[in-house]
């Protein structure tokens, strides 16, 4: 009876000795051949199932998954999951940014197509204003009208060189030789376009009157009032399409950023390495996962901060264009291009003697036919124009007609007609979507996209850590836990990384992150926002916390969420003719929203919304 008892005591000291003496690969079970290992990488398509041996084997030089005793893997297997891994890795980047870039580029192009069919309205309204009311400009006004109208629309898809200034001015420098010859002085004959070949008495005489329309101001003060109305509109829409742009580039940049070797090594450690001792289902450790990924990825990390001021520069500018109303609407200031033409020209035909004296003392005088004056407008002075969006009436005077200082009322009449002259409101088919709701659906779509960077390394493994298991790969054996010190994610910490040594980052996305600080803080600079956001870190860095601010997202009536504009900073004055340019007031900041666990699709809206 003690035999079988004296057996087992064998077996077991046979047993003890093996742990003691033989690596653990040879004892274990599972060691004895390598089918998981070759179904794994045939499954995965690795690459050619030939390179997997058949049994474990020693004596293969490995340089990544080195242990001692058998192995599955061979130095060409190592080869394939290297180039395995690294695009594992890059195609789960890439899934993880598609609903980011869709959204930036979905959100960027119905902005500019929305852009577009404003200053085609406009360019249209304004036409018609030559057709109706000054017929004699008509045929020639209406090239400067459109090359004004694909001015803006250049300055509002964030062309770097365009300027308003320059284009506004280049249209009444254009405007003031027909207005001279047609209008002021109508027996002088016709202005000569200015893409005359050759030159001609006429046409160097139009280039005399360019020259000197800002010196004779014959327009008043209404091409500065504008630019001015123009610059505080479509400043948030500008800088909108400005910083949609580059952040569809970043993502871009990120996609086809590259893996180093060191980071390929260790990605193979985290994941193929344990096939190498037949372990094919067991997970990596998530502290060897999260600091392998923030090796790799250190530079994508690294833009995790100037976006998320990116982020919020974009909420604050949607919130913006949402809630905008009256001289800070951009669709009122388009529309009201208009009116500032048509007070211009009326400001000329009132200054009609002096306009012609210093022209005549800058250009020299012209000879002239006989010109009817007439002291008061007359019946067939009053021209009715009917527009697709109002009826409107313009005066429209002989040469020399009146002065203000001759009638101060009739004068004072003429300016409150060209006041009821403004369109308020376009047709619902001229709007292929409602910029306050497209603006809106950014606000609250690109929120959870803030820290989406910051968080790339730990949203990738948590993809690898979909089952919980009471072990774990360590990257050199199986453990209960990962012992090593998981690291930051800034480049600074991560000269500290266990698991992988990580020198600098890579040069394009150094590129990167300067562009898009560069752009943020210029672009705080030109909205007046700059002070206000240092005031808003000092404020936070000194305790006063993180409050929630109201941005607008329950908000289904445009019409109502107008009052909202007061909390944003968007009660600027400027935007009509009114003869005179208030200052703009300052924007108060937003907070920054409350940090998204993960990221999750935008949300689709409707198009056929109106404003």
């Amino acid at each position: 009876m003690f035999r079988p008892a004296l057996q087992n005591v064998d077996l077991l000291r046979l047993i003890l000795w093996c742990w003691i003496l033989l690596p653990e690969a040879v004892c274990s079970s599972d060691v004895d051949n390598c089918h998981e290992v070759k179904t794994a990488y045939m499954m995965r398509q690795i690459g050619p199932v030939e390179l997997v041996p058949d049994k474990p084997a020693t004596g293969e030089s490995l340089r990544v998954c080195v242990h001692p005793g058998p192995s599955c893997c061979t130095s060409k297997m190592e080869d394939s999951y290297m180039a395995a891994v690294r695009s594992e890795t890059q195609q789960k980047m890439r899934s993880y940014s598609f609903e980011l870039k869709y959204l930036i580029a979905g959100h960027a192009k119905a902005f500019q197509e929305t852009f577009k069919s404003l200053v085609s309205f406009t360019s249209n309204l304004t036409s018609s204003l030559f057709d109706s009311a000054y017929s004699t400009l008509s045929s020639d006004c209406r090239p400067l009208v459109s090359r004004l109208s694909n001015d803006i629309k250049l300055h509002l898809s964030g062309e770097p060189n365009s300027s308003l200034d320059h284009a506004v001015h280049r249209f009444y420098n254009d405007l003031f030789p027909l207005v001279y010859q047609r209008l002021l002085n109508p027996g002088m004959g016709r202005a000569s376009p200015k893409v005359s070949p050759s030159p001609s008495p006429s046409s160097s005489r139009d280039d005399c009157l360019r020259m000197t329309r800002q010196d004779v101001s014959p327009f008043g003060p209404h091409p500065r009032l504008l630019v001015g109305s123009l610059s505080r509109a479509l400043g948030a829409g500008r800088a909108l399409s400005r910083l949609l742009g580059l952040a569809g580039e970043v993502v871009n940049v990120t996609e086809k950023v590259g893996l180093s070797r060191e980071c390929g090594r260790g990605l193979v450690r985290m994941q193929y390495c344990s096939h190498c001792r037949g372990l094919t289902l067991i997970r990596p450790c998530t502290g060897l996962c999260v600091n392998i990924m923030r090796g790799c990825l250190v530079g994508v990390s690294e833009l995790g901060s100037p976006w998320g001021s990116l982020v919020v520069l974009l909420q604050r500018l949607a919130a913006m264009l949402a809630t905008s109303s009256g001289h800070n609407s951009m669709e009122l200031a388009l529309l009201a291009v208009r009116n500032h033409v048509n007070d211009a020209i009326l400001h000329a035909q009132l200054h009609g003697p002096r306009i012609t004296a210093t022209v005549e003392k800058v250009c020299g005088p012209q000879v002239t036919s006989r010109v009817m004056l007439s002291v008061r407008p007359t019946a067939s002075d009053v021209t009715t124009s009917v527009t697709p969006v109002t009826t409107s009436v313009t005066l429209v005077m002989s040469p020399w007609t009146l002065h203000p200082s001759r009638d101060p009322a009739i004068y004072q009449d003429l300016q409150l007609q060209s006041r009821r002259s403004l369109p308020l409101k376009g047709s619902r088919a001229d709007k292929p979507r409602s910029l306050k709701k497209l603006a809106r659906e950014l606000q609250s779509s690109i929120q959870r996209y803030q820290w989406f960077f910051s968080e790339l390394p730990e949203m990738l493994c948590e993809s690898e850590m979909e089952v919980e298991q009471h072990t774990c790969w360590s990257g050199e054996d199986v453990v209960e836990s990962y012992a090593d010190r998981v690291v930051g994610s800034s480049l600074k910490a991560q000269r500290e990384n266990p698991e992988m040594t990580v020198r600098n980052t890579d040069p394009v996305l150094k590129g990167a992150k300067q562009r898009l600080g560069q752009l943020t803080q210029e672009l705080l600079v030109e909205l007046g926002w700059a002070s206000r956001t240092r005031s808003r870190e000092e404020e936070e860095e000194g305790g006063s916390g993180h409050r929630e601010r109201g941005s607008g997202d329950d908000c289904d009536d445009e019409d109502g969420c107008e009052g909202s504009g007061q909390e944003n900073g968007e009660d600027e004055s400027g935007g009509m003719s009114s003869g005179r340019d208030p200052d703009a007031k300052d924007a108060p900041p937003h907070r920054p929203p409350a940090r998204p666990r993960g990221p999750s699709p935008p949300q689709a809206s409707s198009t056929d919304s109106q404003y």
